[in-house]
């Protein structure tokens, strides 16, 4: 699907200081890389006949990439970012690279000169949930536990049994949502200008806050509030009705966890017409009834029969995908994406890091997506945003900035 959709994940660390010795910083990263799984692997994808298989990969230093930054401020590596990670990953190649700007004014939480690590890398190994633990462990971090995939039911000779289970289990889904016993499908919203083809220049930001300035019963909630104003108040601006208006929010599925991907997008309201408590309680409730949904044993058993699909079939339906396809009702108008980093317990050399940002990548339908990031008591709200989408990206910074204000 990548080759159709470019999709990387990007990670984001701010560490307070420029390591002593910054080739020696490197090198300690490179040992811990080393050590890692998810880290030493490419993709192997010459068989037609087959799936993809992960092969070792060795950790060298032609995945680490420092860059010089003209200026050195927050704002103009950000803008540097975009730049190099603009060159998406052939994981058959390398499934991963460290982008290092040393030297950053105004990192947020370091006083003086800081360093900003990017870590690009591919998808096909998780989002930025899961990702995040081996990229800790690569800094120092001691102690973290990856995920890891329960094993999936085995091929072509057990698909029509699980392919029966898994409509018998539909079957009942349907009754559930009739009888009011599971909510229903999340309603489809008319597709905005944020849903248009991305065009124009793409530009990443990011408001920083501490975890008790923020309203609402979880930093998710919190974030969707704040981005439910300051985008209906864009689209207002542009002359366009926001009251439709809902977020596209991936969401961890129930175990087992058959890949690394283990998350499906739901929809969710944002109901920019009401007040901030009431509105709070709204986005609350759709999360509940998407998770209550999702936890159905009919959506275990579609991962189940779909994880034994065999290798050409697949194959066959992803050359058919149309990335240029355009459709009148989307999932959600913007995207919002969050990731628990844990605690602030790594460095780059004798850095410490003081703030981590994931940036969701765009796509044909998307133009406009939002990470959510906390380390430690700190939660980065990042923008990625085309041009096309948001048109003065930051005016609609200030607007969510403002949003965010307790």
């Amino acid at each position: 699907m990548s080759a159709k959709i470019p999709n990387d994940t990007v990670l984001l660390y701010g560490f307070a200081g420029v390591p002593a010795d910054l080739e020696q910083a490197l090198e300690q990263i490179t040992e811990r890389a080393r050590g890692g799984p998810d880290l030493t692997v490419r993709i192997d994808d010459e068989g037609r006949l087959t799936y993809p298989a992960w092969v070792h990969r060795d950790v060298d230093r032609s995945l680490f990439v420092v860059h010089e930054l003209e200026g050195g401020t927050w704002e103009e590596c950000l803008a540097q970012v975009t730049v190099v990670t603009a060159d998406q990953l052939d994981a058959g190649l390398a499934a991963w690279r460290l982008h290092v700007f040393t030297d950053v004014e105004g990192v947020p939480g370091a006083a003086g000169p800081g360093t900003v690590a990017v870590l690009q890398i591919s998808h096909a190994l998780g989002g930025g949930g899961r990702i995040s633990t081996p990229a800790a462990i690569m800094f120092g971090r001691l102690g973290g536990v990856v995920p890891g995939i329960d094993a999936a039911p085995d091929g072509l000779f057990t698909l029509p049994i699980v392919g029966f289970r898994a409509a018998r289990a539909h079957r009942q889904m349907v009754e559930d949502t009739d009888a009011g016993r599971v909510p229903p499908p999340a309603d489809l919203r008319p597709a905005l200008r944020t849903n248009a083809v991305p065009a124009g220049p793409r530009h990443l930001r990011t408001v920083v806050r501490t975890r008790s300035h923020l309203s609402g019963p979880t930093v998710t909630v919190a974030a969707l509030s704040a981005v439910s104003v300051a985008l209906a108040e864009n689209l207002v601006a542009a002359g366009d009705d926001p009251s439709s208006l809902g977020a596209e929010v991936p969401m961890a599925k129930p175990p087992p966890r058959l890949a690394y991907n283990h998350f499906g997008n739901v929809g969710i309201g944002l109901y920019p017409e009401l007040a901030e408590p009431e509105r709070i309680v709204r986005i609350a409730a759709d999360l509940d009834a998407r998770r209550r949904r999702a936890a159905h044993p009919a959506m275990r058993m579609a991962d189940l029969a779909f994880a034994t699909t065999p290798a050409p079939l697949l194959r066959w339906g992803m050359d058919r995908f149309d990335p240029d396809v355009r459709v009148a009702e989307v999932t959600g108008n913007a995207v919002v994406s969050s990731v628990n980093c844990g605690a602030r317990d790594f460095s780059f050399g004798d850095a410490p890091v003081t703030v981590a940002s994931v940036f969701p990548g765009l796509s044909p339908m998307m133009g406009l997506t939002h990470g959510v990031c906390g380390i430690g008591g700190t939660i980065a709200i990042s923008v990625h945003a085309a041009e096309s989408a948001i048109g003065d990206v930051d005016a609609y910074v200030e607007r969510l900035d403002a949003a965010l204000r307790p």
